[in-house]
């Protein structure tokens, strides 16, 4: 089959999934298209160009699902629920990848276009919602790395031991609130109320003169 740039994006996300960003190179890609190594740098010239396609393709495809949910809001829907669609269209895009959110992490990084259209609209949102521009940043980037980390953790290889009836008992006893706060909500409600929370927070920067 034709080498082409989606192929070797293709092959150099699967490597990234199994090896992480330490594990990925232009040789273990082209292994993983039955390839010379010298064949791929006709397409993409180096590791770096690779990491910048790959965390752009996964920009990208946030930034396609955040204008379709953008475009299903009522008209009258405030800023929240527009940040909330963007929240939560950006964590279900790279949960689609392993690895995805490392790479999301990283994008700004290899100035993926992807990334930096997402902060963009994000940036314009609040603006539009008259957050202060000297606010803005930092609360767009608080919202960022809260879904980055979120999918890290969701995304992480389980080391917890297996627990026998005794053990998970003790922890009921010794630890009420934090076991009844982890049982309380599912993965995509938790996720949900955090950006409501997180909003919260950024509605007290709205000065009442600028934002009625």
């Amino acid at each position: 089959m034709k080498l082409t740039a989606d192929r070797i994006i293709d092959a150099g996300m699967a490597v990234f999934a199994q090896a992480g960003y330490h594990g990925l190179s232009m040789r273990r890609v082209a292994e993983q298209l039955d390839a010379h190594a010298g064949s791929l740098y006709y397409h993409v010239p180096n590791k770096a160009a690779l990491l910048q396609l790959m965390a752009d393709r996964v920009a990208r495809q946030a930034y396609d699902a955040g204008s379709a949910a953008l475009a299903a809001l009522p008209g009258r829907a405030d800023w929240q629920k527009s940040v909330e669609a963007q929240a939560v269209t950006l964590r279900q895009s790279i949960r689609q990848h392993p690895g995805g959110a490392v790479m999301f992490a990283d994008s700004p990084k290899v100035l993926s276009t992807g990334a930096l259209s997402l902060m963009e609209r994000l940036l314009q949102t609040l603006s539009d919602a008259g957050v202060p521009d000297k606010q803005a940043g930092i609360a767009a980037d608080t919202l960022f790395s809260h879904i980055t980390g979120f999918v890290q953790q969701e995304q992480g290889e389980s080391t917890a031991p297996a627990l026998s009836t005794e053990d998970i008992t003790e922890l009921h006893e010794r630890f009420p609130r934090t076991v009844a706060a982890a049982a309380a909500h599912d993965q995509n409600e938790k996720f949900v109320r955090s950006v409501q929370l997180l909003c919260a927070g950024i509605r007290t920067l709205i000065e009442p003169t600028t934002h009625p």
